[in-house]
Formats: C-alpha cells, sequence, structure tokens
C-alpha cells in the first residue's frame, strides 16, 4: 500500500461517511414508513441503482470472479437471466403487492391466506437465507480482499467492515442506505471499468483472453510443490458457452433454463431485500423505470467481473488455478483451490498505485452496500412480522428500536457462520451461495406464484406445500455439507449418495418446485375456498379493485400459539388497541406533568438514552410512541393503493417501450453467448 492508495481510501470514506450523515439528517427516521421504506417517495434512477448495488456486493466481485477463473464466462448467465425476471416484477408482482399497502412479504402471505403460521415461518427462513447466503458471504469475501491487500486477520476485518455497515443502517434507515448505494455504484461502476480495461490490455485484448485461457496450466512446481494436477486444472472445452450439456457440473442447460428462472425469480420477486427498495418508490412509473434500468445495469457483471477473472488465471496461472490441496494452502489459505483470490491479485498488482486504492474502495464500496441493505430488510422483518407477534401491542416506537437492535445480533450471527462459507463448495463462492438458494428458496417461490395468480389455492394448501418442499430441501441441505465431496486429485472414490453427488442443485431446485407446487394444488382442491371477498387486491386479477376487503386474522394471541394455527376468518379486525391506548396516553400524560418545565419527559432520561434517542432520530413526542401509526384503514389503503397503480399514459408508454427493448436485448445476449 503506498500513501496515494491510503489517501484515496480515506477520501472515500470520508464522501460515503458524509453522504450517510447527510441523508440520516433528511431522512424521517422516527417513523416505519421512514425509516424501513423512505417514506415510499424514491425516484426511478435510486430506486435502479440500489437495486443493483444490493445485488453486487463483494462476494460478486470475489466469486463471480472465481467462477470465470474456474470455468469461463458459464456462470454469467445469473446475471443475464435477472434481465427478464426484473421485467416480471415490475410489471407482475409488485402491482400486487404495492395494492396490497404491506411492508413486508410475510405480511402480505397473511393478508392472502390469514393466519399467522406462514407469516411466522417466512420470516425466519428469510432470516436464516440473509446470513446463509448473503451477509456471511459478502463478510468472507471482504475479508478476502482485505487479506490480499491489507494482510489484516479475517475477523478484525469483518468486524471492521461491520461497524461502518451498521452506522448507516442503524442511524438512517433506508433512505440513507439508498443515498449511500447511488453513490457507491457510480464508484462500483467506474472502478471495476478501469480495472476491465487495464486486465483486457495485459493479456492482450479480447480474443487473445479467449485464447489463451484454454492454454493456461500452473507449472509443474511452485512453492516447493507439484501444483500441475491436469485432471483438475485442465479447462474445459465449453469455457465459451452459458448453455452446457444436461451433465456440466457447473451450468447445465436444463438447471440454468429451469432451475435458475425459479431462483431468479425467488431473489428479484419475493426477497425482502429486492422488494424493499421498489416498494419505496413513488409510484408504479417509478418502479418499472428502476426495474429497467436495473435491468441494463446487469448486463455490466458479465463484462466488469467474469471477464476480469478469465484475465486473472492468464496473468496469474500458479496461483489461481492451482489444485494441489497442499500448494494451495500455501497460496491461499484454503485446501480447496484459490480461484476465490482471482480479482484480489487483480487489484493487487495490476492497478498502480492511487489506482489501487481506489479499486480498494470499490470493493468495500461493494460490500457495504450490500450489507446495509440486507441490514435493513432482516430489521424490517423481524420487527414488523416477528416482534409484533412475540409483542402484539408493541407501539410504533418499540418496533422501531428493536429494528435497530435486531441489527447487531444480526451481525453476530452471521459472524459466526463465517467459517462455514470458508470451507463450502471447493471455495468457489458464487456456487455456495446459489446451491443454498436452490435448497431453501424454490417452495417460496412456487406459493407466492400461486398466491398472486390462482385465487383457488388456500392456507391449508400453501401451509402443507411450503413444509414438504422445506423437509426436502433441509434434507439436501444438510446432506449437501455431511457429505464432503473428495478433493481433485487425490485418487480416491467419491462415495456421496446419488441424491447429492448426481442431482445438480439447479436440478434439484426444479424438484422442489414442482413437489410444492402440486402438494399446494392438491391439498387445496380437497380443502375449503377462501372467499372472494377476502381477497380483493391481493391477486394480480383484482389489484385495480375499489372493494374494501374484509381480512382474514386471528385474534391477538401470543408467538407460540400462533405457530400452529391456521385462518379464523373475520369480517372486520377487532380494535383491541383502544384501551391501551388510552392507559397509555393517560400514562404519558401523568409522566409529562411531572417533567421539567417546558413540557417534555425526555429531559428527565439519563444522558446515554438521550444519545441513542439522537442517534436513531426518535421524538419521544411523535404521535408513533402512542401508536401504530403504520397501520391504514381499509379506505386509506384503497386510496394509497389507487395513487401507486396510477401511470400517466406518456411514462407508462415510456415505461413499456424500454421494457420491450430491453427484453429484446437479454435474449441477444442469451443467443450470442449460448
Amino acid at each position: 500500500m503506498y500513501w496515494e492508495d491510503i489517501l484515496v481510501i480515506a477520501i472515500y470514506f470520508f464522501a460515503v461517511l458524509a453522504v450517510g450523515v447527510w441523508s440520516s439528517v433528511k431522512a424521517k427516521r422516527d417513523s416505519v414508513s421512514g425509516f424501513f421504506l423512505a417514506s415510499r417517495n424514491m425516484p426511478w434512477v435510486l430506486v435502479a441503482f440500489s437495486l443493483f448495488a444490493s445485488n453486487v456486493g463483494s462476494s460478486m466481485f470475489i466469486g463471480l470472479a472465481g467462477a470465470g477463473a474456474s470455468s469461463g464466462i458459464g456462470m454469467a448467465v445469473f446475471e443475464f437471466n435477472a434481465i427478464f425476471v426484473l421485467l416480471l416484477m415490475g410489471w407482475i408482482c409488485l402491482p400486487v403487492f404495492m395494492a396490497a399497502g404491506v411492508f413486508t412479504m410475510p405480511e402480505y402471505m397473511q393478508k392472502r391466506f390469514g393466519g399467522q403460521r406462514i407469516r411466522i415461518y417466512l420470516s425466519i427462513l428469510y432470516l436464516f437465507l440473509c446470513i446463509f447466503t448473503k451477509i456471511s458471504a459478502d463478510l468472507y469475501a471482504g475479508a478476502v480482499f482485505i487479506k490480499q491487500a491489507f494482510d489484516w486477520d479475517l475477523y478484525i476485518s469483518v468486524v471492521a467492515l461491520l461497524l461502518i455497515s451498521a452506522i448507516f443502517t442503524i442511524t438512517g434507515g433506508l433512505n440513507a442506505v439508498i443515498m449511500t448505494d447511488f453513490v457507491q455504484t457510480i464508484l462500483i461502476v467506474g472502478g471495476a471499468t478501469g480495472l476491465m480495461i487495464l486486465s483486457f490490455e495485459k493479456v492482450g485484448g479480447y480474443s487473445q483472453l479467449i485464447q489463451k485461457y484454454k492454454e493456461t496450466h500452473p507449472n509443474k512446481s511452485y512453492v516447493g510443490y507439484d501444483i500441475n494436477n491436469e485432471s483438475c486444472s485442465k479447462v474445459s472445452d465449453d469455457y465459451m458457452h452459458i448453455i452446457r450439456e444436461p451433465s456440466d457440473p457447473v451450468v447445465p442447460w436444463p438447471g440454468t433454463t429451469f432451475g435458475l428462472t425459479i431462483i431468479s425469480v425467488w431473489h428479484w420477486c419475493f426477497d425482502q431485500v429486492f422488494v424493499q427498495r421498489l416498494l419505496c418508490a413513488k409510484n408504479i412509473s417509478h418502479a418499472k423505470a428502476g426495474c429497467v434500468v436495473a435491468g441494463y445495469l446487469k448486463i455490466l457483471p458479465m463484462f466488469l467481473v467474469v471477464f476480469p477473472g478469465m484475465a486473472a488465471r492468464i496473468l496469474f496461472t500458479d496461483e489461481v488455478a492451482c489444485s494441489n490441496p497442499e500448494a494451495c494452502e500455501v497460496i491461499c489459505g484454503s485446501r480447496n483451490g484459490c480461484t476465490n483470490i482471482a480479482y484480489s491479485l487483480l487489484v493487487v498488482r495490476l492497478m498502480p498505485a492511487g489506482a489501487s486504492g481506489l479499486m480498494l474502495a470499490v470493493m468495500m464500496a461493494a460490500l457495504v452496500t450490500s450489507l446495509t441493505s440486507v441490514f435493513n430488510s432482516s430489521s424490517t422483518l423481524f420487527a414488523i412480522d416477528i416482534w409484533n407477534k412475540i409483542r402484539p401491542r408493541a407501539t410504533e416506537i418499540e418496533v422501531l428500536v428493536v429494528g435497530r437492535v435486531f441489527i447487531v445480533v444480526h451481525m453476530a450471527i452471521s459472524i459466526a457462520w463465517i467459517p462455514i462459507v470458508k470451507q463450502a463448495h471447493s471455495s468457489q463462492l458464487f456456487h455456495y451461495t446459489q446451491s443454498v438458494s436452490s435448497y431453501l428458496s424454490p417452495p417460496v417461490c412456487a406459493i407466492f406464484i400461486l398466491a398472486l395468480l390462482w385465487e383457488r389455492i388456500n392456507e391449508i394448501g400453501a401451509f402443507f406445500g411450503l413444509m414438504a418442499g422445506f423437509i426436502l430441501g433441509m434434507i439436501r441441505f444438510i446432506m449437501d455439507f455431511f457429505f464432503i465431496p473428495p478433493p481433485c486429485g487425490d485418487g480416491k472414490p467419491d462415495l456421496r449418495p446419488f441424491f447429492v453427488s448426481k442431482i445438480h442443485y439447479l436440478h434439484f431446485a426444479i424438484i422442489l418446485f414442482v413437489v410444492t407446487a402440486i402438494t399446494a394444488t392438491v391439498v387445496s382442491l380437497l380443502t375449503k375456498p377462501i372467499n372472494k371477498k377476502h381477497l380483493y387486491r391481493l391477486t394480480f386479477s383484482t389489484r385495480h379493485s375499489t372493494q374494501v376487503r374484509a381480512e382474514i386474522d386471528l385474534p391477538i394471541i401470543t408467538l407460540s400459539q400462533s405457530v400452529l394455527q391456521g385462518p379464523h376468518i373475520t369480517e372486520e379486525k377487532q380494535d383491541t388497541s383502544t384501551s391501551l391506548k388510552t392507559t397509555e396516553m393517560k400514562s404519558l400524560s401523568h409522566k409529562k406533568s411531572r417533567s421539567e418545565p417546558g413540557g417534555t419527559s425526555k429531559f428527565r432520561l439519563p444522558w446515554w438514552k438521550r444519545g441513542v434517542v439522537f442517534i436513531c432520530g426518535i421524538n419521544l413526542n411523535h404521535k408513533s410512541a402512542q401508536t401504530k401509526s403504520w397501520h391504514l384503514s381499509s379506505q386509506e389503503q384503497i386510496v394509497e393503493a389507487e395513487k401507486f397503480l396510477s401511470e400517466r399514459p406518456l411514462w407508462k408508454k415510456v415505461c413499456n417501450v424500454n421494457g420491450i427493448v430491453l427484453f429484446c436485448v437479454g435474449v441477444f445476449l442469451y443467443t450470442f453467448f449460448a
């Protein structure tokens, strides 16, 4: 590290912190809508950049570049697939979620089916998926990069990065997260473009990159070990194809056509992290435009990450392509391969002084944007979907505080999972994150699709479908980590069960989806349907309905009771908070009368409590201290839905035309690299 690099990194942190502080001060942080959904007032450009930044993460730079170094451009199909799914989200799924007036995806499921068990199950599942596939993977990827650049200890690096990310999320909420996403996306794209150009220049251009890649083999000896095991380091003949044979171990075409689409639909259409960014848009036109621009941005990783990863294999063959376990452990600290260090080596060894500092800032930006997005979404899920079941009478201010505190808890759990990530899937991080999604997300995707498009599916069918898919997925998930494949080249036979060794995780996603859909359909047809008066604005066909919806709900019960209970239909929600509100208002009035002159009780708080109140932006005199003001009446929900879904004819045409153009671009990319 040169002084120029340190200066650039310092400037980066100062600029990002300044943006974060400014947006935190400007944000409305003392309400649930303000903290979790940025007051639903974000323009399309901020929505698009936040969608892209939330998906990038340091795990994409490390994992996707590592996949490129290992097997060519095949994994780029994950990026291209997102183009079509984003259009599906903007035009089909989002209008229903916005018309339903929900904050979270589990909340939508409760409105759609009633009861508590599906909502609680999905909330817990989402939180675990955040740990398994997002936070811990991003933390490990960021630590790998910092290890290469600074030679810092992995856990010291993780803690430092977590603290930076938590500052934005806890203090500013989604508004601060989106504003910093915007700044950091510009930095990420600019820095990665510079490194891509430099990588192509070093290998002699695009044609030379393609030619030299298939000829790269490690030398016979490196750091005292024989590392040229051609059976492990040999490049496949179809390294420049994204559609490959059904038996291909990386991207088999049935898996990428159907299994990948299932995972992508869950990821972009039903994952809280990304839906939350679209729910904060000003209206449906801004949301659609955000999806289109984000779709164009998803073209970039192929060129900014995958191709540089391939260049790293050419330039640093002995290190990136090593296949001897002992040698790999010396080179990168992993016996399963060193492809994860491909992008890091490019930054550290190719970039000149100052520019390498910029790229370090880019990697940190990618990590921070991804973590802040996940932290905000996971805190939303816990505070609204779980805490409200533990404490049904919690006030809005309590929900805000709990959401912020949960971020710290989530961070600690994520750190504990990092050692598992470190050893997973032959040190190819991208494969790890996608495989875990394949085991747990297809059942959720199947139920959401049925809920949106088929009115006949009911709560009993949805619940048993989810349980069937969950049990099958967990069996594969556990077996995948219990039965470890033998290291390549050691001569040992693969003794794993057929269920694990022969069924690709993308093919397994198809099996899970079909099993869940069939189970849910059969059970629903054998049981009583939901009355249509409970489905207004909860399905695609009823999204524009102006009828007052009769809620499907349960009386207020404890969390332990609610897990096992299905729906109980009532015509109107019982206002259980009236007596509580009266009691709280009297209590607050009594406290206010005994407070210091000036009328506010907050001056009686200890200094450390006043500090917490200031950091969180909480107004103790605001109505959120006594009520759940984010809950809207039926008439208010209808007005809000009409407001969001209304489109001006001109902008509706602009969005539709650009959506068609993006679709055509996606088809061209698929066919060109097929």
